[in-house]
């Protein structure tokens, strides 16, 4: 049962973590264009040339200390088992690609995105293991 509360609240706090830097921070320092629609998917597709670049850095921001994050809490929780962060590192870095295919993006931004969550995830894991309690 711990090992479920893990993984869900390691994945609610990955998922806010990702929230507050993309949406809160990155938004408020680089505005999106007027009119921006950025919870529409087809809004974002046609338009990610007018997306601030600052704005995209902090995705990639997001991505990675999101995944770091939510491994690290799914692991302080457990103490005992690394699936739970395992379980939301895989969920984050699955979201990560889902947005990287599904949106037309600068090789940078794409390149940078998957290094910095592949990274994050490496992160962490390392985070996690020291949460471990030795038996």
């Amino acid at each position: 049962m711990k090992n479920l509360l893990a993984t869900i609240v390691g994945f609610i706090v990955a998922s806010a973590t990702v929230y507050i830097f993309e949406s809160l921070i990155g938004h408020n320092f680089f505005p999106l264009p007027e009119g921006a629609k950025p919870m529409d998917m087809e809004w974002i597709k046609n338009n990610m040339a007018q997306i601030p670049v600052g704005a995209k850095i902090f995705v990639v921001i997001a991505h990675f200390i999101g995944l770091t994050v939510g491994m690290f809490v799914a692991a302080k929780i457990s103490k005992v088992s690394m699936v739970p962060s395992y379980i939301v590192g895989a969920i984050m870095l699955a979201a990560t690609f889902f947005n990287i295919f599904m949106l037309p993006k600068e090789l940078w931004f794409t390149i940078s995105d998957g290094v910095f969550a592949i990274t994050g995830f490496l992160i962490g894991k390392s985070l996690a293991q020291k949460q471990m309690v030795k038996s």
